[in-house]
């Protein structure tokens, strides 16, 4: 791999989160009946960081849960013969809830689409939204984000790779040259 830009660094991460926190305030009239679900892996520490952000702004905790996709991946035999099996897909009630989605970067659809299967497993929502800190386009599937950082229109060939604080010790997005 060879690396070919720094998309954001820890402060655009920062205001980009800022502003994505704002937009769910503005566009959900307020915080009543919402939950955000990070999708694992980065997508959890991303929620936790939106969901504090709200907090700070309208002074109302938000619920924060996590979804594992693993078990409802469309290309679970290309990953592994055997699939780790994890029994929490979520831990909380998404019922005629406002659920806001959260991931790193939306490339193909086919993670969202697998997160889509295990929320609605496990209730009937009354929306579901979907928030990315990066969309690189090259959809597979009908999906877009409600709310998106930044759009990187990239090449196939390419690689954007999203780092947080919480799992590697720094916030930025970068974009790599895959050979």
């Amino acid at each position: 791999m060879e690396f070919k830009a720094l998309l954001l660094d820890e402060k655009a991460v920062n205001r980009t989160l800022t502003r994505i926190s704002h937009e769910i305030i503005e566009k959900n009239k307020g915080v009543e009946d919402i939950v955000l679900i990070g999708i694992k892996r980065r997508g959890v520490p991303l929620a936790k960081r939106i969901a504090e952000l709200i907090e700070n702004f309208e002074g109302q905790k938000v619920v924060v849960g996590s979804v594992d996709i693993t078990l409802y991946r469309d290309d679970l035999t290309e990953v592994d013969e055997q699939p780790i099996l994890n029994n929490e897909i979520l831990s909380l009630d998404v019922k005629d809830k406002k659920v806001i989605l959260i991931d790193d970067v939306l490339y193909t659809g086919r993670t969202v689409r697998a997160a889509l299967e295990a929320i609605i497993d496990k209730g009937r929502p009354a929306t579901i939204q979907l928030a990315v800190l990066v969309d690189r386009g090259h959809r597979e599937l009908p999906i877009r984000a409600d709310y998106v950082g930044k759009n990187v229109p990239t090449s196939r060939k390419e690689m954007v790779s999203v780092k947080v604080n919480e799992i590697d010790e720094e916030d930025s997005v970068e974009l790599y040259e895959v050979e």
